[in-house]
């Protein structure tokens, strides 16, 4: 397969030349959209009494010159969009701007179809007239978010595309629920398409995270614990009637002191020893086993559980809709 071609490179007089072809190229369009305008409204009676009553002279010079002529003005117009078209598709060519040199007409369409003299294909000249600005603000010889219009149109731009994607959002998801009353199985789907495929994986990630959970819980509260184990002893020891009895013979106190002290550091060392064994392959092995051999029973699905699973899958979807339904646009322009 052939690697794209890079662009090349444009030297500065040829930017500069670009440019004020581009400008050359607005100006026209302006006025030619300027004069399709005006002479749209020429046509309509009213409009063309109230011309001739307000500027008689300047009406019938209109009328004799461009009005009769208006065909071959607009001609002359499109000679020039036709010009530009080739002059941008060679340009196009030359500079490699893009992957084939078929592509220009294409990417600029609204520029090939508004040189068709018809009235519908006119008004495609308005999008050239964008385009250009848009690539007057690339440069940044224009700042078109400055101004008033541009604030208008971005605007409603916003309400409008806004409104779309919510209703589309909206009845996709009431679609997506009414998908889910329909369907009778769908915990059973869950389990068998998307949970039992991914058994093991899900063994092993529910393993590796009671051995994280566990061993950082007790690395954190190490001293609590230890604490807590040392007093448990005692209470334990406090409340035995052989240590009771212990206590009242000779010396019993003394060894009733020393058990509990070892009593006490037994304990301790088996909660150590016992976390530290958290990390080990064996006890790895050992709650692998535990889940797995739970796991089956986790997953049966029985009619109780296929209502509970649509009505939070429901639910939730509700709540995106009631979230979606929320007109942003009245919080932003308030």
């Amino acid at each position: 397969m052939p690697s794209r071609r890079e662009p090349r490179p444009l030297s500065p007089a040829l930017e500069r030349l670009h440019l004020v072809w581009d400008l050359l190229i607005l100006v026209l369009v302006t006025i030619n959209l300027a004069l399709l305008l005006f002479d749209s409204l020429f046509l309509l009676g009213p409009l063309n009494d109230a011309f001739a009553a307000i500027a008689p002279d300047l009406h019938a010079a209109y009328d004799q010159h461009i009005h009769a002529n208006f065909i071959a003005i607009d001609l002359l117009f499109v000679a020039v969009f036709v010009l530009d078209v080739l002059l941008g598709w060679a340009a196009a060519i030359a500079e490699r701007r893009y992957h084939r040199w078929f592509f220009y007409p294409f990417v600029h369409w609204y520029d090939v179809l508004g040189c068709i003299p018809v009235g519908g294909f006119r008004l495609l000249r308005v999008l050239r007239v964008v385009s250009l600005l848009i690539h007057l603000q690339r440069l940044g010889l224009v700042d078109m978010r400055r101004w008033r219009l541009y604030a208008i149109y971005a605007k409603y731009y916003n309400i409008f595309f806004e409104e779309l994607s919510d209703r589309v959002a909206i009845r996709l998801l009431s679609n997506i629920q009414e998908q889910l009353r329909a369907n009778d199985s769908l915990s059973t789907r869950l389990v068998e398409q998307v949970i039992r495929p991914r058994k093991q994986q899900l063994i092993h990630e529910i393993t590796r995270r009671l051995e994280e959970m566990a061993g950082n819980a007790y690395t954190r509260n190490r001293q609590e614990t230890m604490r807590y184990v040392s007093s448990l002893v005692g209470r334990t020891v406090a409340e035995s009637q052989e240590i009771r009895h212990l206590r009242r013979l000779p010396m019993g106190n003394l060894v009733a002191r020393g058990m509990e002290s070892s009593l006490r550091e037994l304990a301790c060392r088996l909660v150590d020893e016992a976390m530290e064994g958290l990390r080990s392959p064996e006890f790895t092995a050992l709650v692998e086993r535990l889940a797995d051999s739970g796991f089956d029973t986790w997953l049966q699905v029985d009619e109780h559980t296929d209502r509970v699973t649509e009505q939070v899958l429901v639910d939730m979807l509700e709540l995106l809709k009631e979230q979606v339904a929320v007109k942003q646009w009245r919080r932003r322009y308030d």
